[in-house]
């Protein structure tokens, strides 16, 4: 299998030869910036260069832009920049742009998917994440209940533009899967309600899903914290699935495979595990095993690898990771044969 036969065919819980070996997110700086005095070629810095160094497969992504050059960024994590709705009005101009991505570049990277050589996806925004961006995390919170219109004006103008730009990217190609940004989770819980979701972001996710499933392309939302309440309003929302389901926040994968047998997931590799060695690691990828064979999850680290990971443990990792990817693969042929209907 290529890379993209091999990822359809762990999504769409099929047979396969291999686990996909993947790294969902980029690196941390200072993770590679450790590597670099651990013997990792100081030249290897790009995210698909390491990729290619490390022998991962390649998951191409490229990012809805949400701001012109103009516009004004948050000072400080957790700040906003704006306050009300005339604040913006004034900065809604600066927002938004045309083309969400590169369409060369885009271009370029649809070659390469045509010919299995990678999976492409692209992450935007969601509707509980942008708004936070725009109003600050404390602001944010106080405007479900007393700027609902706002609210609802923000995630309006949100949608339409996702649309557009959805368009436009999949009349060059459409990707494999896109994720919708919304952190909406940490580890209590979800910061809203049932009925706030139903409100502030259903109706929105109502508007642009249609779309990617018209083109073909699997909605997933990213999410940190634990998502086991809400993983249900996501599927009521036609959500197909959840990155990057945290362990350290109480997420269990075998809890929510039973919950929800067809759902996709991306990620749950403990990455505290990862500074303790080779034996921990091992018990680690042998508690995702049994799932991970039944198709529908992607293995990965369940965040970006820490800087606390030393450049031989996250070599060992690697390794480990191909012994099990290959066990799933083997796991998965069997499982098939089981289930053939001339099965003994």
């Amino acid at each position: 299998m290529n890379t993209r036969e091999r990822f359809q065919a762990v999504m769409q819980f099929k047979p396969f030869d291999r686990l996909p070996l993947l790294e969902w997110a980029n690196w941390w700086n200072k993770t590679i910036e450790r590597w670099h005095g651990e013997g990792l070629p100081g030249n290897v810095t790009d995210r698909y260069e390491l990729c290619r160094f490390f022998g991962l497969d390649i998951y191409k992504q490229g990012q809805f832009q949400m701001w012109l050059p103009a516009c004004p960024r948050p000072v400080s994590h957790g700040s906003g920049i704006l306050k009300n709705e005339a604040e913006y009005e004034r900065l809604r101009p600066l927002l938004y742009p045309r083309e969400p991505v590169d369409p060369r570049q885009w271009a370029a990277w649809a070659q390469e998917q045509q010919r299995g050589e990678v999976v492409l996806w692209f992450r935007v925004d969601g509707f509980f994440w942008f708004a936070r961006t725009l109003l600050g995390i404390e602001d944010h919170l106080y405007a479900f209940y007393d700027q609902p219109r706002l609210m609802h004006r923000i995630n309006t103008d949100l949608a339409e533009w996702m649309v557009r730009g959805i368009e436009q990217l999949c009349a060059i190609y459409p990707p494999d899967f896109m994720t919708f940004a919304e952190d909406m989770s940490y580890n209590r819980g979800p910061m809203l309600s049932k009925d706030m979701f139903d409100e502030f972001l259903r109706p929105y996710y109502d508007r642009v899903i249609p779309t990617l499933r018209r083109h073909g392309v699997m909605p997933i939302v990213d999410s940190d914290g634990d998502v086991s309440v809400p993983a249900h309003w996501f599927a009521e929302a036609g959500l197909e699935g959840i990155l990057p389901l945290e362990r350290q926040a109480g997420v269990d994968i075998a809890a929510l495979r039973a919950e929800f047998p067809t759902m996709k997931f991306i990620g749950h590799f403990d990455k505290m595990t990862m500074a303790q060695g080779p034996d921990a690691m091992r018990g680690e990828f042998e508690r995702l095993l049994p799932t991970a064979a039944r198709g529908g999850f992607l293995v990965s680290c369940d965040h970006q690898t820490p800087p606390g990971v030393s450049y031989e443990n996250y070599k060992a990792y690697l390794a480990l990771f191909r012994e099990y990817a290959a066990k799933a693969g083997e796991l998965s042929q069997q499982n098939a044969a089981a289930r053939a209907p001339d099965a003994p």
